[in-house]
């Protein structure tokens, strides 16, 4: 293993002395830096609308969507996983995020399980992993053996399989059908790749997670309407996101809400088109779930 031939190992020169700076000097060079991540992933953005189009094809399908990674790169999966249920309403099967180790590695660094690629293909096993799902391997460095053996694995059944990492000409770049590779330089703590690199990967999922979403119907206008109202603050959200897609009074928003049994989607659909809640759902129920595509059949128009 060569780690000097990988960009996230390389000594940064614009920190070679921060130990010795002032506060202010640190966090400075700390912030420049940081801004150089979103100039990398605008270089990218082809490749992650190509992999938003592909992957939320493949879910359309009854596919579902894998983060595999170790470390830093596999608690960043995890989270972008855990937050897709209460934002978008999606079954906690839809979105999953694997990590070398398993549960304890969330909490705990296991860095000895990221040396082993078969400990993946366990994994995915163990999750039903199919040639119908997408693989998002998540490393850094771009050569984590467990996230290898995943991509192998996974192209092997016929799967989608994406590689996010942030060195150049990585191992898992070349595996992968898509290769989204943010170029953010070495770190200002030689190898600290929970830094610069941490930051462009979790840019990276949100665009990822949220395109899917938005092309499977789950956003309207940029309103979250599939959202699950599991607490005080989000069924609050539930009531203005009806009001805002709706131009409706409070009143009216959440009385629909509640014939609408709290879905914000399907409430909206009943004030617009002025459709009982049976008949909402069967309107989504034909256009596959997106609202606008809804509103328009029950004006008369054709379906999206």
């Amino acid at each position: 293993m060569d780690l000097a031939k990988l960009t996230t190992e390389r000594r940064n020169p614009a920190s070679a002395h921060i130990d010795s700076c002032s506060t202010l000097e640190m966090v400075t060079i700390m912030q420049q830096e940081d801004s150089k991540i979103a100039a990398a992933i605008e270089k990218i953005l082809p490749e992650i609308a190509r992999a938003i189009d592909e992957t939320s094809q493949r879910l359309k399908r009854g596919g579902r969507l894998f983060y595999l990674g170790a470390g830093t790169s596999g608690r960043l999966g995890i989270l972008d996983a855990s937050e897709c249920p209460p934002t978008y309403g999606t079954a906690p099967e839809l979105v999953q995020g694997l990590i070398a180790g398993g549960t304890p590695a969330i909490f705990r660094a296991q860095e000895g399980a990221e040396d082993n690629p078969d400990l993946a293909v366990q994994d995915l096993k163990e999750h039903g992993f199919t040639e119908k799902d997408v693989l998002v391997g998540i490393a850094a460095s771009g050569r984590t053996p467990y996230v290898i053996g995943g991509l192998n694995y996974a192209k092997a059944l016929g799967a989608l399989t994406i590689a996010l990492s942030c060195s150049e000409h990585s191992k898992i770049a070349a595996l992968a059908d898509i290769a989204l590779t943010p170029v953010t330089g070495p770190e200002i703590v030689t190898g600290s790749t929970r830094m610069k690199a941490g930051t462009a990967q979790k840019l990276v999922l949100n665009m990822l997670s949220t395109g899917t979403m938005i092309k499977l119907g789950k956003v309207y206008g940029n309103l979250m309407v599939d959202v699950k109202a599991s607490n005080k603050k989000l069924e609050e959200r539930a009531i203005r996101i009806v009001m805002e897609g709706s131009g409706c009074a409070r009143s009216e928003a959440e009385t629909a809400l509640q014939e609408a049994g709290g879905h914000a989607k399907l409430a909206i659909l009943m004030v617009v088109a002025g459709v009982s809640a049976d008949e909402g759902q069967r309107l989504l129920d034909c256009t596959a779930g997106h609202l606008a595509a809804a509103i328009r059949q029950a004006a008369g128009g054709t379906q999206a």
